[in-house]
């Protein structure tokens, strides 16, 4: 699976020991990230990460087109609804292309938690049953 990785400033340390608990699990798995987030990711795990440009740079965006082009089977975006900054990732666009797309989206650590165990598990191949022209991936 495709797994993207993003989180605000104030949620990239979470992120960082999110990944470091799950490294196992997600070691399995294609990691794509926003800049700061995918370097910090990589160093502390030794995970491979994709890294797109940063989000103040448009990496959300990159993430977002592959979203639409249902290139990304997860998002784990850690964000920080109280005091997110201006220039950091948008929830509202990343969250409505995994509604439309029926990509399943963790906004939180507990969330992440329940995708990593259900993908762990392979409870998450109900895509292919969903939208049957992700079989031919």
């Amino acid at each position: 699976m495709n797994i993207a990785l993003i989180a605000h400033d104030k949620k990239k340390e979470l992120m960082v020991q999110f990944c470091i608990a799950y490294s196992g699990i997600l070691a399995k798995h294609n990691l794509l990230a926003t800049g700061v987030t995918g370097k910090m990711v990589a160093e502390a795990t030794g995970l491979k990460v994709h890294r797109f440009y940063s989000g103040s740079q448009g990496g959300d965006q990159q993430i977002a087109a592959r979203l639409q082009y249902n290139e990304i089977d997860m998002l784990l975006f850690f964000r920080d609804p109280i005091t997110a900054k201006q220039g950091e990732p948008s929830d509202r666009n990343l969250l409505r292309l995994c509604d439309e797309n029926n990509i399943p989206v963790a906004t939180n650590i507990a969330t992440a938690e329940v995708l990593i165990h259900g993908l762990e598990r392979g409870d998450l191949d109900w895509r292919n049953i969903v939208n049957p022209k992700n079989a031919m991936r």
